[in-house]
This record gives structure tokens, C-alpha cells and sequence, in this order.
């Protein structure tokens, strides 16, 4: 008799669950938002800009043929973020996935990016508000209904500088983005590095419940920096580049699935193996 084995690659498959991405207009949010509607997702992309999030969301729809929406939400607020998860359910159902990925600068990219001895504490609290207690805020509102349902994926976007490593100060020297010279400041690490913390409570809070949490980890990604700082970050990493934006969306759409079943609490590095040296 020959044993029939059930299908893995199945086990990929997103048909008609609901995906939730918050900072879904972002460099990255918008890759993660086409990866799971190409694995046949609808997906609620969250961002705070109303008319962009809404026509990025009907290109969506017509680019892969799924129910797509766009929701304009301040996920620090929790009002709103109530608002918002209720609206999700009410017109694609009950969420599935939800990827935690917003994230802010502030205001003021200036401020944001100055240096450590003038950096502004409501900088610091604006920032935070975002990364962080918006984090605390969507996993929450979402993480509860998965709970009661039991079953649900959550995935949170960190990054190297946090959890596992500080900045190298030396590679921003004469670096630019958008004719900016950038570095990374204390409240990004602070933050990120939260957001590990949050995946393992929340993991293990809703463990028993059917609820995965894990976090999504990026290295440096090719987004526009000048050719300087390309040399310098790309030298520190052992497959000597930067990440393509696409690169990242593969272990979204795995944490997302049935293919990551039994991992949870779980923190996927996609740095090119900077984090191994």
C-alpha cells in the first residue's frame, strides 16, 4: 500500500484567509502587502494617509484579483486602532494574520536623525508612541479576537539595531538618504528592540489559545542611500549587499502560513548573515 502524504505546499497557501499589514505605504509594507495577496490573502493595508492607502489597496485588488482594502488608521491611538479591526471584520471577516509593521519617523526627519546630545524627548515619546505602544495597541485589539477564536498568526517587524546589536557609528560617515545625511538614533534601537520583548509575552500569553507570535527581522535594505554608505554597510556583511525589498516577503508568507505551525516566540534574521559574524 502506498501512504499518501498531505500536500506541503499547501501548506503555504493563503487562499481567503484576511491579513491585516499596518504601514502597509511603506518601502517595505507595500512588498508585504503584495506577498500575501499573491499567496491569495485579502488584505486590509493600515496606514495613516486615507486616499493613498485606499488607491494602493484597488491596485492591489486589480493587480492579483483579491479583496483589498485600505483602512487610514493612527494605530497609537486606541480609539482608532478599535475602529479599525472592526472595520477589517465587518467587510473581509475575521483576521486571520495580522503583520505589526508600522513604524514612524516622527514629524520631523531632521529631529529624528539628530545627534544624541540634543535629541528631543517628545521626539523620543512621538516615536514611540508608534513603534512601540502601536505595536502594544494592534496586537492587542487583534491578538484578543484571534484568541477567542483560537487561532491566528501575528507577525512584528524589528530590526538588527535592537535586539541584537547597536549601530556602527562609522559607516554614516558622509552617508546620505534623500540628500540627508543619516544615523541611526538612540530612540530606533530602544524601540525595536521592544518589539522582541512584546512578541515573546505575546507568545507565550496566547500559546494555549492557538496564537503564533514572531518576529520578522531585516537587515539593511536598498532604499536610495547614497553610494557611500552602500560600500560601507554592504563591507560589514557577509554576503556583501544590501537586501532588495523582495527578499523580505518569503518569511513573511511562511510565518504566515500553516507551513510555520508548531514555531512561535520565534525572531527570523533576514540581514545576509550580518547578525552571524
Amino acid at each position: 500500500m502506498i501512504n499518501k502524504r498531505k500536500s506541503y505546499r499547501n501548506k503555504f497557501e493563503l487562499k481567503n484567509k484576511v491579513a491585516v499589514v499596518t504601514g502597509g505605504l511603506g518601502v517595505l509594507g507595500r512588498e508585504f502587502s503584495a506577498g500575501l495577496a499573491d499567496f491569495g490573502a485579502k488584505v486590509a493595508i493600515i496606514d495613516i494617509d486615507k486616499d493613498l492607502v485606499e488607491k494602493f489597496a484597488d491596485q492591489l485588488k486589480k493587480e492579483f484579483g483579491v479583496d483589498c482594502i485600505g483602512v487610514c488608521c493612527d494605530v497609537s491611538d486606541l480609539e482608532s486602532v478599535n475602529k479599525m479591526v472592526n472595520t477589517v471584520e465587518n467587510k473581509l471577516g475575521p483576521i486571520d494574520i495580522l503583520h505589526n509593521n508600522a513604524a514612524t519617523k516622527g514629524k520631523s526627519l531632521e529631529d529624528f536623525l539628530a545627534p544624541l546630545e540634543d535629541y528631543l524627548l517628545d521626539t523620543w515619546r512621538e516615536v514611540m508612541s508608534v513603534n512601540l505602544d502601536g505595536m502594544f495597541l494592534v496586537a492587542r485589539a487583534v491578538g484578543l479576537k484571534m484568541a477567542k477564536r483560537g487561532y491566528g498568526s501575528i507577525i512584528q517587524t524589528s530590526s538588527i539595531y535592537g535586539p541584537t546589536m547597536g549601530p556602527d557609528n562609522s559607516i554614516y560617515k558622509d552617508s546620505y538618504y534623500m540628500e540627508m545625511s543619516i544615523n541611526t538614533p538612540p530612540v530606533y534601537p530602544a524601540s525595536k528592540g521592544g518589539v522582541v520583548a512584546l512578541t515573546n509575552y505575546f507568545a507565550t500569553y496566547w500559546a494555549e489559545k492557538g496564537v503564533r507570535v514572531n518576529t520578522l527581522t531585516p537587515g539593511g535594505v536598498e532604499s536610495g542611500q547614497n553610494d557611500t554608505f552602500l560600500k560601507r554597510y554592504s563591507d560589514r556583511v557577509p554576503m556583501k549587499r544590501m537586501a532588495n525589498r523582495s527578499e523580505m516577503v518569503g518569511a513573511l508568507i511562511f510565518l504566515a502560513s500553516d507551513a510555520s505551525s508548531y514555531i512561535t516566540g520565534q525572531n527570523i534574521f533576514i540581514d545576509g548573515g550580518l547578525s552571524a559574524w
